[in-house]
């Protein structure tokens, strides 16, 4: 008898109101606040930051909150060996038939497997997408949330994220 299989989700990017990136995902868990996806990589060959590389084999277990301006995403290479987190600052997540949808508001959080590298990212790109005139209610959010997520990153917390 062969197991059930695991639902499978589509997990959309959007950015500036287009679809940036769209793939499918394995759907871990969702308690109604929290959805957790699990997915390979989805990037086109290896995409290489300076402080990690994403490629072919990564394994990523994302997590999305109805609730909160944020997605964290635990990065495993190949073997399991944990790499870091990666945190996209984002409008909460909307889930409706089988489709993950998030909304990217250009801040990111790099956050290495030891919790000794925390790096804030594209802040400049955040300040060039022009949210804070558009929606300063948004804009502030998203200040927020990488806010709350550095200082969790710099309390250790990645290990044991808050539901």
């Amino acid at each position: 008898m062969s197991a059930p299989s695991a639902e499978r989700v589509e997990v959309v990017l959007v950015k500036a109101g287009r679809t940036k990136i769209r793939y499918p995902a394995e759907l871990v868990s969702d308690d109604g606040t929290r959805i957790t996806v699990r997915a390979p990589w989805a990037g086109e060959g290896v995409r290489d930051f300076g402080f990690v590389r994403f490629e072919p084999g990564d394994v990523f277990t994302e997590h999305y909150w109805r609730d909160r301006w944020y997605a964290v995403k635990e990065v495993r290479g190949p073997g399991g060996t944990l790499k870091g987190w990666y945190c996209d600052i984002t409008r909460p997540a909307t889930f409706d038939g089988g489709e993950l949808v998030v909304e990217d508001l250009d801040l990111d959080l790099w956050v290495s497997a030891d919790g000794t590298e925390i790096l804030r990212l594209d802040e400049d790109e955040f300040r060039e997408s022009g949210l804070a005139k558009a929606d300063p209610p948004a804009a502030e959010e998203a200040e927020r949330a990488l806010d709350a997520l550095e200082l969790l990153a710099h309390e250790g917390r990645f290990t044991t994220l808050p539901a």
